[in-house]
C-alpha cells in the first residue's frame, strides 16, 4: 500500500522533487504539497526584478500547476505545527493533515523585531511578493518627486537592492531617488575585501550613501533610528537584514540549530524523526553548518528526492556531500555583477552577464515542468 509523502514549500531544495512527482505517484503513493502561494518565485533574481531588468513571470515557477498536472494535491495554506508524534500537521486556516514522509523547505524571513508600525512603506526584501509590490509603488512615487530611500542590512541584499533601485530610476527616466545604506558597524562585513571595496565604489559612484556608523534601534516608515541616538529620516525603509530559517521548528518543538533551523543528519534527516526530511534555508545541516546561499538548496535538490523516494520505499538513504567552494555573483543594478570564488574576484558587465545567464537558465529548466 501506498504512502502520503506531504512537501512543506514549492523551493529551490524541492524543485527536482516537484519535477519528478510523477514518478513518485506512479508508485503508487500520494503527494501532497502546502505552500502559501501557486507560484514560487526564484529569490536570487528579486532584486534584477525590483530593477526592471526581469518581469514577475520570468522569476516565478507555476507550483500548483506543476503539483496538479502530475497527480498530486496543491494545498494554498501554510503549516502552523508540525506534530511529529502523530504525524500530523495543522494547518493556518484550520485544517489538518497527516503524512508518512515529510519534507520541509519552508525557506527563511527577515526579522521585522525592529520595526514599529506595520505599513506598506517598510519592505521586507522576503517573500518576493514584497519585492513586487514596491516596484510599482517606486514606480508610481517616483514619476513626481525624489524619494528618501532606507536601506538596513550591510550585506548583498542590501548592496542588491539599493543597486537596483537606482537602476528602475534610470531606466524609466524617474526622479532619482536619495539612497542610504545603513550597513551597521562595517559593511560586506562576512566578505573578502575584494567584494566589499568593489561593491562600495559601485555603490557611491551612483550617489548611494553607504554608511558604517552603528545599528538600527527603531524602524518606522518615516525614518530609522540607530542605537546612539542617530536618526536617518525617510519615504520609504527596506529591509535587507539576515534571514532566518522559519519559526515553524521552534513553534513545533522539533530539534533545532543555533539559528533555529531543522537539525538534520548527512542524509537531510531530522536527527530525531527519519520520517522528516528538509532542505535549503530552513535548515541545520550538522556535520557541517552550511551558509545561507542558493548553491546549497540546488545541490541537496537531487539527494532530497533520493531520499524521500527512498523512505517511501523502505530502501537504503544517500548522504549529502555538500560540495567544495562555491561560485558567488552578486547583481548590483545597471548590468554591473560581482563575481567570485576560489579568492578571485571580477566586477563589471562580464559578471553580470554570467549571472543572468546562471539564472536564465536555472528557470528554464524548471520552467518547461510546466508545459
Amino acid at each position: 500500500m501506498g504512502k502520503h509523502l506531504v512537501l512543506i514549500g514549492g523551493g529551490h531544495a524541492h524543485m527536482v522533487t516537484l519535477a519528478h512527482m510523477n514518478e513518485i505517484v506512479a508508485q503508487g503513493h500520494r503527494v501532497t504539497v502546502v505552500g502559501p502561494s501557486a507560484h514560487h518565485y526564484y529569490s536570487g533574481m528579486g532584486p534584477g526584478m525590483l530593477g526592471g531588468t526581469y518581469t514577475p513571470d520570468e522569476i516565478r515557477f507555476a507550483t500548483q500547476h506543476v503539483v496538479e498536472k502530475q497527480g498530486g494535491q496543491f494545498i494554498c495554506d501554510s503549516v502552523t505545527v508540525i506534530d511529529a508524534a502523530n504525524r500530523r500537521l495543522e494547518l493556518a486556516e484550520g485544517d489538518a493533515l497527516t503524512y508518512d514522509v515529510l519534507s520541509v523547505n519552508a525557506g527563511s524571513y527577515v526579522p521585522r523585531n525592529l520595526v514599529a508600525e506595520d505599513t506598506e512603506r517598510i519592505v521586507s526584501v522576503k517573500p518576493i511578493e514584497k519585492l513586487m509590490d514596491a516596484r510599482q509603488a517606486l514606480r508610481l512615487a517616483l514619476k513626481t518627486r525624489s524619494e528618501k530611500i532606507v536601506i538596513v542590512g550591510g550585506g548583498p541584499s542590501a548592496a542588491e537592492i539599493g543597486g537596483n533601485i537606482w537602476q528602475l530610476a534610470q531606466e524609466e527616466g524617474l526622479h532619482t531617488p536619495h539612497i542610504t545604506i545603513l550597513a551597521g558597524n562595517r559593511f560586506m562585513a562576512d566578505f573578502p575585501e575584494a567584494i566589499r571595496r568593489r561593491a562600495m565604489n559601485t555603490l557611491t559612484r551612483r550617489g548611494i550613501l553607504v554608511l558604517e556608523s552603528g545599528y538600527a534601534k527603531i524602524i518606522r516608515a518615516d525614518g530609522v533610528t540607530l542605537a546612539d541616538g542617530g536618526h536617518h529620516p525617510a519615504d520609504r525603509v527596506f529591509l535587507a537584514l539576515g534571514v532566518r530559517p522559519s519559526d515553524l521548528f521552534a513553534a513545533s518543538n522539533l530539534p533545532i540549530g543555533p539559528d533555529g533551523g531543522l537539525r538534520v543528519n548527512a542524509y537531510l534527516q531530522c536527527t530525531e524523526h527519519p520520517e522528516i526530511f528538509g532542505g535549503g534555508d530552513c535548515i541545520h545541516y550538522t556535520p557541517s553548518p552550511l551558509d545561507k546561499v542558493g548553491v546549497f538548496a540546488v545541490r541537496q535538490n537531487p539527494i532530497l528526492f533520493q531520499n524521500l523516494l527512498a523512505s517511501l520505499n523502505n530502501d537504503s538513504l544517500t548522504p549529502f556531500d555538500p560540495g567544495g567552494s562555491y561560485l558567488l555573483i552578486f547583481n548590483m543594478g545597471g548590468g554591473i555583477g560581482i563575481l567570485h570564488k576560489a579568492g578571485i574576484t571580477l566586477g563589471g558587465r562580464l559578471a553580470f552577464h554570467f549571472k543572468d545567464w546562471i539564472d536564465r537558465r536555472f528557470m528554464r529548466r524548471f520552467q518547461a515542468i510546466e508545459h
